[in-house]
């Protein structure tokens, strides 16, 4: 069960507020009946109508995607870049939740549900992102320290702390292959972080968002997420919430 204006705003007609003037208005029927309080909770079955118009709702999905690099995490780009909604056949209207940068690649879920993607986002949740990275240069252990602690990006986030592993020194290539799981959002974390002790990054590609993981999907490829993944992680959700 939902608010009414909640489940009106969902639906795309309008915002939450406009919906809200439109239920004290007395212009809303829930099962031929006008509703004009707010406050009233509705389900899927309710038969919601909008100025005699019955209200269409899209049922709630979630695709994860393999986002190639050079592709923007967005639903349209005036300078006529590649979206990522160009890989996922689909009538829904769905939209990127969070970003990978344009030359990043990997794991990014796409959804049309606003409030697994608000929870998914707001950073109290503190939900893990791990990436596959490789820098030029190789990294030393008291970097990887620094980093983990925290440090001032841009001069305005202090980062948190984050989970960094290295995994390979090349000095043939004088590269260094890690694994770094950050717990925060900021604008090409990764990149910042890395560029503060000089190194550049290379290759960043995302392999798990909260409990959600990348398996075998080929990059440009995607899937729906199944109905019992998606309790999984709104279970993972409130479980963070209780910590």
């Amino acid at each position: 069960m939902e608010r009414l204006q909640k489940i009106i705003a969902a639906s795309g007609v309008c915002s939450r507020r406009k919906a809200e003037d439109l239920i004290v208005s007395g212009k809303v029927k829930v099962n031929g009946e006008i509703v004009n309080q707010l406050g009233i909770k509705v389900s899927f079955n309710d038969v919601i109508e909008i100025n005699g118009k019955i209200l269409k709702r899209e049922e709630k999905i979630t695709y994860l995607l393999n986002k190639p690099k050079f592709y923007l995490s967005s639903v349209s780009d005036d300078r006529g870049r590649k979206c990522v909604t160009e890989l996922i056949e689909t009538n829904y209207r769905i939209f990127p939740i969070g970003r990978l940068d344009f030359e990043s690649s990997g794991l990014l879920l796409m959804s049309n549900d606003g409030e697994l993607t608000n929870k998914l986002l707001h950073p109290k949740f503190k939900i893990p992102k791990t990436y596959n990275v490789v820098v030029d240069g190789i990294v030393e252990e008291d970097v990887v320290k620094t980093l983990s602690k925290g440090v001032l990006l841009d001069g305005v986030f202090k980062t948190g702390y984050s989970k960094i592993k290295i995994n390979k020194k090349n000095f043939n290539k004088n590269t260094t292959s890690l694994q770094v799981t950050i717990f925060e959002g900021y604008n090409r974390q990764i990149r910042k972080m890395f560029e503060l002790f000089n190194y550049k990054v290379i290759q960043l590609h995302r392999v798990s968002f909260g409990c959600v993981e990348i398996g075998n999907l080929k990059q440009g490829e995607s899937r729906k997420l199944k109905p019992f993944e998606i309790i999984t992680l709104k279970k993972y959700i409130e479980e963070l919430n209780d910590l």
